[in-house]
């Protein structure tokens, strides 16, 4: 049983599958959804204070070396463009935009692309934060609705 948790933490940290695909893994295990639930929430909000402070840090660093530049350019593109487009919709609503832009679980709106964004963005930590946890826990409620309505007809 402990292996299954394990498991499902080290899924919910790995970028874009996060909890999107730990918490329906975990329900396909058939782990309780509530435990599911907060071992993926922790597993997914445990690497942003790191993403925060030293990704963009890095990505920068890396942008002109010779094997790595092209991905890590790509990266830093990626999430420039995320957050000019949540500051763009969101105007001085960009706490709320990046709650959403994380909370809705779709492909390449996660914790860590919104975390890098709020980065580049000069968001102060705090609030970046909180808008991340909060989005996460709306995608992990979402997720774990969807994946208990199908796993219950299976």
């Amino acid at each position: 049983m402990l292996k299954k948790y394990i498991f499902i933490f080290l899924v919910s940290m790995v970028p874009l599958a996060e909890l999107r695909v730990a918490i329906p893994i975990s329900q396909g295990m058939d782990l309780p959804l509530l435990n599911s639930y907060i071992v993926c929430i922790i597993g997914n909000m445990l690497p942003v204070p790191v993403i925060f402070f030293f990704a963009r840090k890095v990505l920068e660093w890396g942008a002109d070396k010779p094997v790595i530049g092209g991905f890590f350019s790509f990266c830093l593109k990626k999430g420039h463009s995320g957050g000019e487009k949540l500051k763009a919709k969101a105007g001085r609503g960009l706490f709320v935009a990046l709650l959403l832009f994380v909370g809705i679980p779709i492909p390449g709106t996660g914790a860590w692309t919104g975390t890098l964004a709020a980065s580049l963005l000069d968001m102060d930590f705090k609030s970046s934060v909180l808008a991340v946890m909060l989005g996460v826990l709306m995608a992990g409620i979402i997720m774990g609705t969807v994946s208990a309505g199908v796993f219950s007809f299976i």
